[in-house]
């Protein structure tokens, strides 16, 4: 196939963004822009029952967060209706498509006459070659004249020849009685105008590629590459469902989860690249084909994602990390960092980058600075805060008022301090700690002591230490 890549998201607004449909997503996002190709959005909102704008935004929201950039205004399907049934009526004009009169009462009728005979309940339409002149003036649906002899081979990038019988697939119908289209026709339809050249999408509508392509073939119009890939199922192999965690995208966004985290364990969910697990983007835009699509369903794990997240987190950009840090905040409800706040993360990243898989988890490690002051301890800090300990707050003190504020001055200065008690610095860190942050488990004191800077540490300190404690 020879110009522009071009491949589609195309999904239904009935409710959240699934985690399967972002992958889907995901998948035709890094062919397309892998290869300089271009990527469009479809809603195919035809169910106007069960679609509904909040479902729409919904699905824009969590593209956007996972930073699915697409070409082009988001095409509504609903809208094209009148294209769809154009077509539809064109075949009807060449001889391609029938109007069929049968009733549902003829067609259960016809079914039941062919079980009780052992013969195929696939509904054959009396209709299909019957003169035009005896038509009755009646209701009638719009059927695609569908090869009766030989079969349809569906060359599957992924599951690679798929063949179907054609005398298994029934007389399609392209309108309802209504005149309306039917979805099945809108697709085909759509992609096609849209010059899709590429359908990636789950292996539960590989049926209906075989369907799909009888409207191809009288159009005359190319194929698409088809690229069906396996579903996604929860750790015990069974479909993923809402008992094995989270569904919907924006779920994820919410436990704090980092977009590109996300992007990189969903590639992974079904698709390999030799043994790397953690890449980039450009290095998934790059690798990504079709050919490392495995047959077989994927299943979820989370401590898969948790490991891959915490290394995106590990190596983000600070900027862009605060960034989306704030974005996490907005989401879950929390109050917004401020200046001050965000100019002191913004220097701590260095220490809270480090281990932390989630946004939740940066934010427990940030606790030293975007707690009030003065401390209160949590209960476990607390009990580090005993008489004792507050007086080594108290006589340490001195020797850091007088202290150069650097890591190696610092950490001088507490060794001498220990061994002049006679102690180790382990027995320090917990009061310190405390003193800190309130926490018993916190970044390296001595960050800490960095990060807050000599006059607030000192603060801290001598707030600990005050019998007003007790």
């Amino acid at each position: 196939m020879t110009g522009q890549i071009v491949t589609r998201f195309a999904p239904s607004p009935t409710g959240f963004l699934h985690i399967g449909g972002a992958r889907t997503a995901l998948f035709n996002w890094l062919y397309a822009r892998g290869r300089g190709g271009q990527f469009l959005l479809r809603i195919e909102d035809t169910d106007r029952e069960r679609s509904t704008p909040e479902a729409t935004e919904a699905i824009l929201r969590g593209m956007s967060w996972l930073g699915l950039d697409h070409d082009g205004d988001v095409i509504s399907q609903f809208d094209r209706a009148d294209r769809h049934a154009e077509i539809a009526h064109h075949l009807l004009a060449t001889g391609k498509a029938y109007k069929c009169f049968s009733t549902q009462e003829d067609i259960a009728a016809f079914r039941e006459t062919a079980r009780a005979e052992g013969r195929s309940t696939l509904f054959q339409s009396p209709w299909r070659d019957a003169d035009p002149a005896s038509h009755p003036e009646a209701p009638y649906v719009v059927r695609l004249k569908t090869e009766t002899h030989g079969m349809t081979v569906i060359r599957d990038e992924v599951q690679g020849d798929v063949k179907i019988r054609n005398d298994q697939l029934d007389d399609m119908i392209l309108l309802r009685s209504d005149g309306t289209p039917v979805y099945m026709l809108a697709v085909v339809v759509d992609d096609h105008d849209m010059g899709v050249t590429h359908v990636i999408r789950g292996d539960d509508h590989l049926n209906n590629a075989a369907r799909q392509m009888g409207i191809y073939t009288a159009m005359e119009w190319d194929l698409p590459v088809y690229a069906h890939i396996p579903l996604i199922h929860g750790p015990d192999g069974k479909k993923l469902s809402k008992r094995h965690g989270a569904l919907g995208v924006e779920e994820y966004q919410a436990m704090g989860y980092p977009a590109a985290g996300m992007r990189n364990y969903l590639a992974r969910l079904g698709w390999s690249h030799g043994d790397d697990e953690y890449f980039t983007d450009a290095q998934a835009k790059a690798w990504f084909d079709t050919t490392g699509i495995g047959k077989s369903a994927a299943r979820f794990d989370f401590k898969k994602l948790e490991n891959l997240c915490g290394q995106h987190i590990a190596n983000a950009d600070d900027a862009a990390l605060l960034h989306e840090l704030e974005a996490f905040l907005q989401v879950t409800g929390q109050p917004a960092l401020g200046d001050l706040k965000s100019a002191n993360m913004s220097r701590a990243l260095y220490c809270l980058k480090e281990r932390a898989k989630t946004f939740i988890e940066l934010i427990e490690k940030a606790h030293f600075i975007l707690t009030e002051t003065p401390v209160k301890p949590d209960e476990k800090a607390a009990k580090t805060l005993d008489t004792v300990s507050r007086g080594i707050l108290s006589s340490l003190t001195p020797h850091l008022q007088n202290a150069r504020w650097t890591r190696d001055e610092l950490e001088e200065v507490m060794s001498r301090f220990a061994e002049a008690e006679g102690t180790k610095f382990g027995k320090l860190a917990g009061p310190l700690r405390a003193a800190l942050a309130g926490r018993a488990v916190t970044p390296s004191v001595f960050d800490m002591m960095l990060v807050l800077g000599q006059d607030e540490t000192l603060a801290r300190l001598a707030q600990a230490a005050s019998p007003a404690r007790e």
